[in-house]
Formats: C-alpha cells, structure tokens, sequence
C-alpha cells in the first residue's frame, strides 16, 4: 500500500496561517495530522455548467411558463394578490388590505415581492406569480448546492431534479400563498447554521450573518413560528453532535441584532398602526384587540391549539396527513423505502459516529428539522402544504439514498427494484384509467365550461387541494382530452422504460426518464388547471363588467357587489382594480378588520340589498354557486342575468343602458 507523507507545520507556520489558528482554537486536543485532513480536505468543483443549464431550462419549462396561465383563482390566490395590489395603490407597505379592509394574519414579505413585481410587470397574473416561479428555482439551486457538497455531484443534480418536479411542490405554487418562500428561507437558515458550525468553514461570520437575516425574512413571511423550526432542529443539533461550545461560531449577539435590525421594524410599525380598538359584545374578540392579540396571539398561538377566531380552518385526519406526503413527493417518495434501507445498512456506523462529516452532519440535520416540523403539524390545526418546509429536506435525503445506491454496486437492490415496480404498476393503473376516461367520452362535444358538467359532490369539502377531480363526470372529462392523453402517454411508457433503463445499469438515464415522466404529467396538470379556470376563477366576469363599463351598456359609477365571503369571487376586486361591497361577507377574513372604526362601509345585510335593489345607482352582483338558490329566494323574478359560467352568475337590477 502506498503512503502518502504528511508534511511538519512549525510553530512559526502554523501562525501564520488564519485557518489552522482557528481550527486549533476551537479543538485544541486535535493532533496537527487532523488539523491538516481538515485544511487540505478536498472542496467541491464548481457547478456543472451543464447541470445547471438543463436545470434551470427544466424550471422555465415548468414555472416560469406557467407563471402567466390560468387567472388568479378565487379564495386564497386572488385574495392576496389583493394585498399586494392595495400597497400599489395605497402606499401602505406596513398594514396589509384586501378589498380595503385591513388584512392583519399576515406578515408582508411576500406581497412586497408581489407588489414590485406589480409594479415592473404590471398589474397581472405573471407579476403576481413570478417571485413563486423564482423561489422554486431557487430552492432547487440550494438543494444543489446543498447535495453535492455533502454527498456527490449526482446527488446535488438529483434533489434538484426531484424539487423541480415533485407533484406538491408544482401544485402548491399555483397560488399564491407563503409557503414556498418560507421554506427556502428556512432551508438558507439551516443550510448557514451548518456552515457556520463546521470548523472547516474558514468564514463562519459571513454564514452566520447569512443564517441571522435568511431567519429574519422567514419571520417576515410566515411569523414567529420560523424562529421555533431553527433554533429547534439548530439547538437540538448542536446537543446531540456534543459540540456545546459551538454556538459561539454562530455569534449569537451580533446576530441578533441582525435579525432585528430586519424584522422589528415591520412588527413595531405594524402594531402602532393598528393599535387596539373596541370589540362589539358578542365577537368573540377581546373588549379591546389591535394587530398585538390579533397578530401575535390568534394567528400564532390560538391557531395552534386549534382556538383561533373565526374558526375558518380544519386539521386533517392524522391517517390522511402523513399518507398525503406520498402524493406530495410523488413520484420520488416511491424511493423512500431506498432512504430508509440506507440508513439500516448504516445504522451501526452511524450510531458511532463523531459527527465530524459534513455529510453525516447534514443527515443528522435534515432529519432532526423534518421530524420537529412534521410533528409540530401533527399536532396543530393544518392545511395540506404546512408542511411544504421539510420537501426539501426530505427529497434531499432521498436523492442522497439513492445515488448511493447507484454509485455502489455492493449495495441491495431491492428497495430500488420495489421502487420501480411500485411506479410502473401505479403508472400502468392511471395509464389505463385516463384511457378509459378518454375511450367513454371520445363521443362527446368538448365542452369550455367543464364546470357546468361537474357532478359537484362536495369531498372534502372542497377544503382539499384536488377535491374537483372526484367531481369529473363523463361529459366534463370530455375537456380534458389534451391533458389526459398527455398523462395517460407518459404514465404508460416512463415507468417501464426507466425500470429497463435501470435493469440495463443506466441508473442516470433512468432517473432522469422518471423526472421526464413527472414533467410531462405536470405540464399536463397545468393544462387540466386551465381547463378549470372558468369555476376556480371569476376574471370572466369583472372583464364582462368592463367590457360593458366599455360600450356604456352600464354607467362607471354602478354599483359591483358580491354575494357571501369576498373569497367566492376575490379575483374580481383585484381585475376591476377597485372595491366593491359585499353582501353578508363580514365573515372569515374581513371579520376582525371591519370591525376597525376606518373600515370603508362596503358591508350590506341581505335585507340591505333587498331595499336597495332596482333604486338609485345601478346594481351589478356577482352570485357563486354556492349561494344561488339564497339569491333567488330573496330577488325572486326581480333579476336581470348578464353572464353566467360554472353555476356562478352575474346580475344586474333593471335593463341596460343601451
């Protein structure tokens, strides 16, 4: 065997070098042979080229072209487009407003990405959607970068591979919720920390500020619960590596004073500016609440132990919550079971380690945070994509897994084989119901408005992301013949072929084969999306509103109300561009703001409406579905309609103008 010398280090030499003081400060009783496997251990090449080309073509094929398509969906993605549409319009970046009323659950980071993207892009669904498209592509560049430092280039290709076309990942940034900034944030933070704690790390100020300020905007942008996931999954890490003394390297003081330097200013401005007001007996509010107990308390604290007022949220079935993260993660959580034999394999290694790796510390770091947010969750009120922070986490440990499965030729086969078998198996089942699908409505016209042929059977509650697929009847999948033959194609053939691809010792080609097939599904999910726009949107009818407005069939200054809870049409305020009033919608998200004294008068009983329709200005009222038959109660023949899409209708007091 042949020896490699080790070169002597005078006392004079070892001085003189910055790196090895501080090494030799923070581990005295390391001989100078470690000191030297510390300074001369080998660093990560730079990036492919190559990789990162093909990967970041992969996210403008997925997100970016997608970022434009459909409109802005009603509920959640309209509302806060909302929001930052009003700090446009207002110049009130502090207190958020939907409709004009102060929108107080949420901190402001991300609507002040929307808002300047607004503002350079116009007010649209590309400006509203772009910063999601780019938080994703730069959640796959730090799983990247992450991956192949701590384990292999390969490694790093693939978790970006996996983030990039992972079904939850695609599926919860079609709407614009904080989640997927959050996790990046978040992700940044423990990536920093961990950095900065390795003593090989010849700058760990710069990644602790790094760590401080990413911590700061996630605090920015899903509230004080950032704080808890890192110094959690961070202090747990730093007890059970025995490396006490570490967390010097993290400078806490001047690290704080970072983290407040960036996010007191939003939290102070914001309480000054909504201070406590009068509660009406009977709100279920305090006697006297402002942004503090609003804020800090209900959304934080009473959301968690499930108190919260108003009550407009569940808590999925524990069963339902964690089976969900195979849908989530599909198709790589397939390859779990791969992660989990790994780590059995290695399980005695590991139990003995020192923790002194990179690679072993970012394993033992990643499945401590991906446990403390999996469990918090479990435990708390929830919505599908809360737990959206440990995707990366977890599709990294799987592309870890499974690299190495490939790159060992030792290694069992079995979890990989069952992985596949699995994936070719579920593709052959949805390959061959899409057929069916295609096959039995091959007949019928295809029809624009796939929600008027919907069997509307309410699953859910429609509270679960995918709950309109279980309404697909014979005559509404005839307008999915596009994305469905797409689907069905890949499902058929990009299963089986990566499993030969993988048989054949071409474990690169059948991974990436799998990553084509998950793409070409996605793009076909985004087609499927677009084919529901005319019932998951309502940007139909504010552009029938201005096209009338346009040819003076109805005068400017006429009245646009909503019927119910602004978020059955909250499209429609951000594409008018202005408020408009809503007929018993002091509800859910409106309820605490409208309760401030300088809350615009936009709130109409039924009654009111009932005395108002067909006298003075003229009324124009957007009815969803859900609230028909209430409206023909109480309008009876006293209605004129204008436009009618997915069971939704618009209506109007008395003939046009013209």
């Amino acid at each position: 065997m042949r020896h490699t010398s080790i070169p002597a280090f005078s006392a004079e030499q070892l001085a003189a070098t910055p790196h090895l003081r501080a090494v030799i400060a923070e581990t005295p009783s390391r001989s100078v042979l470690q000191i030297e496997r510390t300074r001369s251990a080998p660093q990560p090449a730079p990036w492919s080229l190559s990789s990162v080309i093909l990967l970041v073509s992969l996210w403008a094929a997925l997100f970016l072209a997608a970022s434009a398509t459909p409109s802005l969906l009603d509920d959640a993605d309209a509302t806060h487009a909302q929001a930052a549409q009003a700090m446009l319009h207002t110049g009130d970046w502090v207190t958020l407003h939907v409709n004009g009323i102060r929108y107080l659950e949420k901190p402001p980071l991300p609507y002040w990405m929307a808002a300047i993207s607004m503002r350079i892009f116009g007010e649209n669904t590309f400006a509203i959607h772009l910063p999601l498209a780019l938080t994703i592509l730069g959640l796959a560049l730090l799983g990247y970068a992450w991956g192949r430092r701590a384990f292999s280039e390969r490694t790093g290709f693939y978790v970006a591979l996996f983030v990039l076309t992972s079904a939850g990942v695609f599926l919860f940034t079609r709407i614009f919720i904080p989640d997927a900034l959050l996790s990046l944030l978040l992700a940044l933070s423990l990536y920093a920390a961990l950095r900065a704690l390795d003593t090989s790390t010849p700058h760990p100020r710069r990644w602790s500020a790094l760590m401080w300020s990413s911590l700061a905007c996630a605090v920015l942008t899903k509230g004080l619960v950032a704080i808890v996931f890192l110094f959690a999954a961070v202090g747990l890490f730093i007890i059970l590596t025995g490396e006490r003394r570490r967390w010097r390297r993290l400078y806490p003081f001047t690290g704080l004073l970072l983290f407040l330097a960036i996010a007191a200013p939003w939290h102070i401005l914001a309480a000054l500016r909504n201070p406590p007001v009068p509660m009406p007996a009977g709100s279920g509010f305090p006697a006297h609440a402002g942004w503090t107990w609003f804020y800090l308390y209900n959304e934080h604290v009473a959301r968690f132990l499930g108190t919260r007022v108003p009550r407009d949220y569940n808590k999925l079935p524990a069963a339902l919550y964690w089976a969900l993260h195979i849908v989530w993660l599909f198709p790589w959580s397939l390859f779990a079971p791969a992660a989990i034999a790994v780590a059995w394999r290695e399980r005695h290694r590991l139990r003995e380690s020192t923790w002194r790796s990179f690679t072993e510390r970012s394993v033992l770091l990643l499945v401590i945070f991906s446990a403390i947010i999996l469990g918090f969750f479990s435990l708390s009120t929830n919505q599908e994509y809360y737990t959206f922070p440990v995707y990366l986490p977890l599709l990294l440990l799987t592309a870890a897994a499974l690299s190495h499965l490939e790159q060992n030729p030792s290694s069992p086969r079995r979890a990989i084989i069952f992985a596949h078998a699995s994936l070719t198996v579920l593709g052959l089942a949805i390959a061959s119901a899409l057929a069916y699908g295609l096959w039995t409505s091959h007949h019928l016209p295809f029809v624009s408005d796939i929600g008027s042929e919907l069997a509307h059977r309410g699953v859910g509650d429609y509270t679960l992301s995918m709950s309109h697929f279980f309404d697909l009847t014979g005559p509404s999948f005839a307008a999915l013949r596009l994305p469905a033959a797409l689907a069905a194609a890949a499902f058929a053939i990009g299963p089986l072929a990566a499993w030969i691809l993988r048989s054949r010792r071409h474990p690169l080609a059948s991974t990436s084969t799998i990553a084509l097939t998950a793409a070409t599904f996605l793009i076909a999910a985004h087609i499927a999306l677009i084919r529901f726009a005319p019932m998951l949107s309502s940007r139909d009818f504010a552009s029938t509103i201005q096209r009338l407005e346009a040819d003076h069939s109805i005068a400017p200054d006429s009245q646009v109300l909503l019927f119910g809870d602004q978020a059955y049409g909250s499209s429609i305020p951000f594409y008018l561009g202005h408020h408009v009033s809503l007929v018993d919608g002091r509800s859910t998200s409106m309820l605490f703001g409208s309760l401030f004294p300088d809350a615009p008068h936009i709130f109409l009983t039924s009654q009111d409406l009932l005395a108002q329709w067909g006298h003075g200005p003229r009324k124009i009222l957007f009815v969803p579905l859900e609230k028909r038959d209430d409206v023909d109660k109480l309008l009876g023949p006293h209605q004129i309609l204008l436009h009618e899409t997915s069971g939704k209708a618009l209506l109007t007091d008395r003939p046009l103008d013209r």
